[in-house]
């Protein structure tokens, strides 16, 4: 019955894109796929403790993207962060606030995922027109 929804923000803060995933999944389970139709070349990836993986981390590397994902407290070797940069990521913490003022939305009364996701997509299109 939970449910977790992911999103790319652009640099305002508006939606561009999110995936929903069951409650019990990790969040590095859909990252790669939530990204994958972005041109990440020359683009600031900011996103919490909960996406840092080698693998992952390399693989925007690879695709010219640039990581800014602080290191687990049990990394064996921890990556240095640009804080300054890592403080813009309430972007995408405000878009789940905005999201949230829909009351369908914050409550999820829909059962099933596909009627779900249909009420994330007109949560997303009411904060591209406020």
């Amino acid at each position: 019955m939970t449910t977790k929804v992911h999103a790319v923000t652009d640099g305002l803060g508006n939606p561009l894109r999110f995936l929903l995933s069951s409650g019990n999944r990790n969040d590095i389970c859909v990252a790669q796929a939530l990204l994958e139709p972005f041109d990440l070349n020359g683009k600031l990836i900011l996103a919490d403790k909960g996406y840092d993986s080698d693998k992952f981390v390399r693989w925007l590397e690879e695709r010219g993207g640039i990581v800014v994902i602080p290191s687990r407290i049990i990394a064996k070797h921890p990556r240095k962060t640009d804080w300054h940069t890592y403080k813009e990521r309430h972007l995408v913490e405000n878009l789940f606030l905005k999201l949230k003022n829909n009351r369908r939305f914050a409550t999820r009364y829909e059962k099933k995922a596909l009627y779900f996701h249909a009420v994330v997509c007109l949560a997303c299109i009411l904060v591209w027109l406020l």
